[in-house]
């Protein structure tokens, strides 16, 4: 716990003190008590428990005014607090390969019923938007608070060939930057052989100052794939776009590690995970990659990215626990002094 004003912790060796004088006070009234001669009579009727409880009082006062002051110090600490993001994208992943049955019932099915079922614990007031993609990437829904929709737009999803892995990341921050004219013939091909940057083709069309990757705390973007990109974008590249601007994306890798050959409408393609890059563009983006090998596994990341962007450790001023204790504290020693000697303190 650190403090913003520290120096007010100076205060705090006036404690002691009030100790002493406390101290000094009952010794005191005890010389002034010894002058009546029924002193013995009293003690009788006070008796050792009313001796303990006459001190609780003054020292749940004291204890408020210890927080009082701590308080005033304006201390700082990290602390869970409900997250500010307000947009989460879902990129997933619908090449052919995704009909695999390694995660029952198969790869899709099972990627489909995680991500409903995150989208469903989700607070009511995070939009979710859902981006497609396989040989490209398309928008399957924009951004959206309808959780309908969202459904019915993971349900309407079709298997196609290829995977394009950096067109998903791409696609998905042209979805939360609509007005920053990112485009993914900017990544191509044809603009590397011109001698532009990757980062200058995307301020040809609208500057921006690159900011620390993952700043970017009101949207982030969930990418969950099966292989490793056949064309497109380099997913890399599309990783370095996203964390300029400040944006995490988590990767979910689902499927085979070590390969696996999959049929699909009469063609034969094997298929590997490419778990070094998810968790290059994870990192880049100060994210996190996640493995899912079984459909329970794919849950149990999607609680776990749930948990992640709806609370997250921030340092917080928390001089208003403080403050708050001590009110509590003095009302509770004002009430035990009144309900058991009829006065304060």
């Amino acid at each position: 716990m650190t403090f913003l004003w520290p120096q007010f912790l100076w205060l705090l060796l006036a404690v002691p003190l009030l100790v002493l004088l406390y101290v000094w006070l009952l010794r005191r009234k005890k010389k002034l008590a010894l002058r009546y001669a029924s002193l013995s009579i009293v003690r009788e009727a006070m008796g050792a428990g009313q001796t303990v409880r006459r001190h609780i009082p003054p020292l749940l006062f004291l204890l408020a005014m210890v927080a009082m002051l701590i308080a005033a110090a304006r201390p700082m600490a990290v602390v869970m607090l409900p997250s500010n993001q307000q947009t989460i994208i879902l990129a997933m992943d619908v090449s052919g390969s995704m009909r695999a049955e390694d995660v029952k019932p198969n790869r899709l099915v099972a990627a489909q019923d995680a991500a409903k079922g995150f989208i469903k614990d989700l607070p009511r007031n995070v939009k979710v938007g859902v981006v497609a993609f396989a040989g490209s990437a398309n928008v399957a829904q924009l951004p959206t608070t309808n959780r309908d929709d969202l459904v019915a737009a993971i349900d309407s999803f079709q298997l196609q060939r290829a995977t394009a892995t950096g067109n998903a990341i791409v696609v998905s921050l042209a979805t939360l930057f609509p007005d920053a004219g990112i485009d993914v013939g900017d990544f191509g091909a044809q603009s590397r052989r011109q001698g532009v940057a990757i980062e200058q083709a995307g301020k040809q069309k609208k500057e921006f100052t690159p900011v620390a990757p993952g700043s970017f705390t009101s949207a982030a973007i969930i990418m969950l794939t099966d292989g490793q990109r056949t064309t497109g974008v380099d997913p890399l590249d599309a990783a370095k776009a996203a964390a300029d601007r400040g944006v995490r994306v988590y990767t979910v890798g689902v499927g085979t590690v070590d390969g696996e050959t999959i049929g699909f409408e009469g063609w034969s393609m094997r298929v590997r995970l490419d778990e070094e890059t998810l968790k290059a563009v994870a990192k880049q983006t100060s994210a996190e990659y996640f493995y899912a090998g079984t459909a329970q596994d794919l849950k149990k990341v999607y609680d776990t990215l749930s948990s992640r962007l709806t609370v997250e450790k921030k340092e917080t001023e928390i001089s208003a626990l403080f403050a708050m204790g001590a009110a509590l504290l003095a009302f509770l020693s004002a009430a035990l002094s009144l309900f058991w000697f009829n006065r304060i303190l």
